[in-house]
């Protein structure tokens, strides 16, 4: 079919050219330019002659000199110049007919590949993210996976990318999709479970937590998911259990590993912090501040990006808190965070609603108010 529609594309191109040229020329041959000269001498003469502007004998003279040479110019043999370039341009059209498809299929056969199969997406995805616009690429790769939703690879590609630029729910999103539809590993259980973290403001969820348990249970090395089960030790106040997955995990760490950074950061941090009441001595603070990887991802996005992950997780923050009102670190975390968004009105509404929901709780709703004073928000 496809060689139908190139000889269909070949022909209408030669035709476009051969047309102009196969055209018979409109234009008078000389024969008949001296014919008509001469007619129009003759019938000048006759008006002369008529208005008394020329002698009769005169006249016939001049008429006869002209007769003659309106005769020797009907008998000429000369061709027309038309003729002569019709000539010419249908030599010139048979060239063209020859030459430009002999052309066009010896080009094609040098370079041209016939053989070669079509790209399909999932090589396409494969290529350097450099050779193309990578919001583009996001575009093209969203609009094929609206035509085709159960595309696996798509949501495998675009997770990652959505973490990096994050987009920590539609991370989720395509986690869950790609888990769903290629099936359960201890990596692609991983990565959903650190877009839930992330996704959270850095807070290891129960359905993270989940996640990172069952890729534990299938590869008990994976470091992804001991990494995070460090974590989640450590928000739930069990600094021991904390240190001794991350002290491990780095004895086991493979020489150059990029994330042996991490695993200390989260060790000196578990070390310094300082102990609060209500808690188990040297338990750090959920959130990015208790996540290195997180806030490094963060501080490497653009402006635009950056605001845009911030504002997200403040959003999850304040969605999770308005479903379980009784988190006062949550609390905490979402009047800080708009403190320093500079969106007073939403802290000063976001602490009505702790001292609401914390009124049983007198040592938390200790600390909400000693937060207010702190942040001049008593009001």
């Amino acid at each position: 079919m496809q060689w139908f529609v190139f000889a269909l594309f070949t022909g209408v191109a030669v035709l476009s050219v051969l047309w102009p040229l196969v055209r018979t020329p409109r234009g008078l041959s000389h024969s008949a330019i001296d014919v008509a000269f001469y007619k129009d001498q003759l019938a000048a003469i006759d008006r002369d002659a008529a208005g008394g502007l020329v002698a009769t004998t005169d006249a016939e003279g001049a008429k006869a000199e002209a007769a003659r040479r309106l005769l020797a110019a009907a008998d000429s043999p000369r061709s027309s110049p038309a003729a002569t370039e019709g000539r010419a341009a249908r030599y010139a059209g048979i060239g063209v007919a020859v030459f430009v498809p002999v052309a066009a299929l010896g080009l094609y056969a040098f370079v041209g590949h016939p053989d070669f199969p079509d790209l399909p997406l999932s090589a396409r995805l494969s290529e350097p993210p450099g050779r193309m616009d990578l919001m583009a690429a996001i575009a093209k790769i969203e609009a094929h996976l609206a035509q085709d939703p159960d595309d696996g690879r798509g949501y495998e590609v675009l997770a990652p990318v959505y973490m990096r630029l994050g987009r920590y729910d539609d991370a989720v999103k395509a986690s869950e999709a790609a888990l769903r539809l290629n099936g359960e590993t201890p990596e692609r259980l991983a990565r959903l479970g650190e877009a839930l973290v992330d996704a959270a403001g850095g807070e290891v969820t129960a359905q993270a937590r989940h996640e990172f348990e069952a890729a534990s249970a299938k590869d008990p090395a994976l470091p992804l998911a001991r990494f995070y089960l460090g974590l989640a030790a450590a928000q739930d106040g069990d600094a021991a259990r904390a240190r001794e997955i991350w002290e491990t995990l780095l004895k086991d760490a493979p020489a150059g590993a990029p994330w042996i950074a991490t695993v200390r950061q989260q060790l000196v941090a578990l070390s310094s912090a300082p102990s609060q009441a209500g808690e188990t001595d040297g338990a750090p603070p959920a959130g990015p501040a208790a996540n290195p990887a997180l806030a490094a991802k963060i501080q490497s996005m653009s402006g635009a990006a950056q605001s845009s992950a911030i504002q997200g997780m403040v959003d999850n923050l304040a969605a999770r808190l308005a479903q379980n009102g009784q988190d006062v670190e949550g609390w905490l975390r979402l009047v800080r965070a708009y403190s320093v968004l500079h969106e007073d009105e939403k802290a000063k509404s976001a602490l009505n609603d702790a001292r609401r929901n914390l009124a049983g709780d007198p040592a938390a709703a200790a600390r909400i108010e000693a937060l207010a004073r702190e942040l001049g928000l008593e009001g």
